[in-house]
This record gives structure tokens, sequence and C-alpha cells, in this order.
């Protein structure tokens, strides 16, 4: 792998993420109430046969992988998806100011991040996913309507994560709102930000391009289950 982002779970545990990092050696990985990802130093048979011994029964993990490949038996794989990492190019970051309407989300708007996740399926998201960092919304009133925050922390890139905005809010601009938000958070901390889009989701990916981000590469996440 020539590029951090070819491996990006190993990287942020090894480096921006160490700290919510458990697991040693080759196998790195999030407790599972803040992220389901597991990285590896080398995308192996052996350390996949070793995360499968020392995995409880029944635990998923998300694994990501530069190539589409075929995971190795007995792991199941119940979901894969393709999707486009996208790196910002830095220079489409002012068109939206959106920093009046965001709100910083804290432990008590968890409930709410959950449902709004739960609704819109922007990707993994768990009770402790807020430990992350940087979370920010949008409300109508006292209910979340849209938010955005950052995931993983891969040395110099910061990944946006989480955009999601509730059905009835869609068409206001709130994604580009909070996205745009992230976007000059990450970059006024001296880091690039990047992200991850399912291939066929053709109106986040406009959205995206709208912001600068150009697509690096196809990558390929698999949630593999004992």
């Amino acid at each position: 792998m020539d590029h951090v982002l070819d491996n990006p779970a190993w990287n942020a545990l090894i480096s921006g993420n160490k700290n919510l990092a458990k697991g040693s050696g080759q196998i790195r990985y999030f407790d599972e109430e803040v992220s389901p990802f597991v990285g590896f130093e080398e995308n192996t048979a052996a350390n996949f046969q070793q995360l499968y011994e020392l995995a409880p029964a029944d635990r998923a993990y998300g694994f990501i992988s530069p190539v589409e490949m075929e995971i190795p038996a007995p792991w199941q794989v119940p979901l894969y998806i393709r999707c486009l990492q996208m790196v910002h190019n830095q220079s489409t970051v002012d068109a939206i100011d959106a920093q009046a309407e965001l709100v910083p989300l804290t432990e008590a708007h968890v409930p709410q991040m959950l449902a709004l996740t739960k609704l819109t399926n922007p990707g993994p998201f768990a009770a402790r996913t807020i430990d992350f960092g940087h979370y920010h919304g949008i409300f109508d009133g006292d209910n979340l309507v849209a938010m955005a925050g950052q995931r993983m922390h891969v040395f110099n890139y910061a990944e946006a994560s989480a955009v999601c905005t509730h059905p009835d809010y869609l068409g206001r601009g709130y994604a580009k709102k909070v996205l745009q938000f992230q976007v000059k958070r990450i970059l006024a901390a001296g880091e690039i930000p990047f992200l991850h889009v399912r291939y066929d989701n053709k109106r986040a990916i406009r959205v995206y391009e709208s912001l600068g981000f150009v697509t690096r590469k196809t990558i390929h996440f698999y949630i593999i289950k004992k």
C-alpha cells in the first residue's frame, strides 16, 4: 500500500485515533460502541485468522480494502459496499457561511443523533461514535435535522463523516452547510479533509464535488462477522 489512505482504519488507529485503539501488533480496532472498524498492518490471511480467534462470538467488524478481495473463511460477509474515497482539493471552502446555524453536539444529543443516523443510514454510528469529536448539527426547534462530524484521523488527513439530513428537510442545503463547516475546521487545523461515499449516491457526490472534493479512488467496505 503506497498511500496512507489506502489503509485508512489501520493508519488512523496508529496515528490520529490511537487514543481510541484496542488490540496490538498487526491488528488494531475500535471499541464497538465507538466504531466497527478494524485495521491490519497487512491484509493477510494470517491476520484475518488471528482476529477470528480473538473476536467474541457474533462480533462484526468493518474492514476497508483498497482492492476488491475475497474475505477468507470462516468469516461471513453479510454486507459489501463499494465506495468512492474523495479528498478535498483545498480550493473551494467559502461558498456558505453556516457557523451561525450550527450547534456543537454533546452526549445529551446522542439519542437524537442515533435516531437521525438510523433514519438516513450515512454509515455506522453507535452510542459512543461521538467520541471521535467535532460533531455539529442544525436544529429545527429542539429537533436535530442535519449533522456531520469527523471520524478517522489518518496522520494529516481527517475524515468528514455522518453527513446526514432528515428526509423532511432535504433541498435546503443543510448537508452542504454541515460539511462545509467540517472542511473549514479541518483545514484550520492544518489537515486535509477526506470522506467516503457510496459510488452510486449521485446526490451526495454532487454536493461533495461542489465543495471541492475530488475522487481519489474506489475503495471497498466489508462487514465481516464471526
